[in-house]
């Protein structure tokens, strides 16, 4: 439970208009920080349930953080996509608390292994999840080598 009554952490739908302004930032931050060939912007239906889950963070009524899971139970494991957080909410935990509730969201699916692609030009996401247990590995999935990805797992308690 958060004990700041401003600040509330929910089910989202990726396609709702305040989740897709969030989305739009996220793709042109991506694009300014690297080549098409290297983003890998996931679909809002594929973070949908039954597939996926997506969730956001308000503030005050304001939608500062979102992000989601893709989920590939056949392999086992989960795919951390989409989590973006406003500027202005940069450091203020909003991150770390969306990354708590994706991997609840794994868990309760019974997916013990979380993943994720993230860019090397963005240092305080690759902090966030090294000091969140996550450690380097292979590409994984789809995704080819890159020298720009950065490719993380995570086994979940």
């Amino acid at each position: 439970m958060n004990p700041d009554p401003s600040v509330r952490l929910a089910p989202l739908d990726p396609g709702h208009p305040d989740a897709q302004r969030l989305i739009a930032l996220s793709e042109a931050y991506m694009s300014a920080l690297y080549p098409s060939e290297s983003n890998h912007f996931e679909p809002a239906e594929g973070l949908r349930p039954p597939g996926g889950s997506f969730f956001g963070l308000w503030r005050d009524g304001q939608l500062v953080g979102c992000g989601g899971v893709k989920l590939f139970e056949a392999d086992g494991y989960g795919e951390i996509k989409r989590l973006f957080v406003l500027d202005s909410e940069r450091g203020r935990g909003v991150a770390r608390q969306l990354m708590t509730q994706l991997e609840a969201a794994l868990l309760e699916r019974g997916l013990r292994i979380a993943r994720l692609e993230t860019g090397i030009h963005q240092p305080e996401a690759l902090a966030l999840y090294r000091r969140l247990g996550y450690a380097e590995c292979p590409p994984f999935g789809g995704y080819a080598p890159d020298p720009l990805s950065a490719f993380f797992e995570k086994t979940l308690a």
